[in-house]
């Protein structure tokens, strides 16, 4: 990954789609990576499986929540220039809107990089990024490359 530095690349966005491909919840989800000179989007399409009640309809919490969390261990990739995936120290998650049948953004702010810890954190929306549907905050504990 890039240099905290520096502008993400080509290779960075490469890097990001292989993180997601290798991530088996990920590639079920169907997410797709937009970064955009600094700015990295996690989008979800979509599609009728990822309803958690019928009744609303609604998106499951859990897909909104693992959205978030995906979108967290990027950004931290992106900007720590790790080899290995940040592990999760905890997370808390409040949700403030359902989800509609639509497609779902989440971006993510590191709001510090420590040696060894990560905070970090990430708003999804749908329609207007100024009214999430949800936030995550959490402490990502880093890997050595070692």
């Amino acid at each position: 990954m890039s240099n905290p530095s520096s502008a993400p690349t080509h290779s960075d966005q490469t890097a990001l789609r292989a993180l997601f491909e290798a991530v088996p919840y990920a590639k079920f989800l169907g997410v797709e990576v937009e970064l955009k000179g600094d700015e990295l989007t996690v989008i979800l399409p979509f599609k009728d499986s990822l309803i958690g009640n019928p009744l609303l309809p609604a998106l499951h919490g859990g897909v909104v929540g693992a959205l978030m969390e995906l979108t967290a261990v990027a950004q931290i990739f992106l900007v720590h220039n790790a080899k290995k995936v940040p592990k999760i120290i905890d997370i808390s998650i409040d949700y403030l809107r359902s989800g509609k049948p639509n497609p779902t953004y989440a971006r993510a702010h590191v709001t510090k990089l420590g040696r060894r810890i990560a905070n970090v954190r990430v708003e999804a929306w749908q329609f207007d990024r100024a009214d999430p549907i949800a936030a995550l905050h959490g402490h990502f504990l880093l890997q050595s490359d070692e």
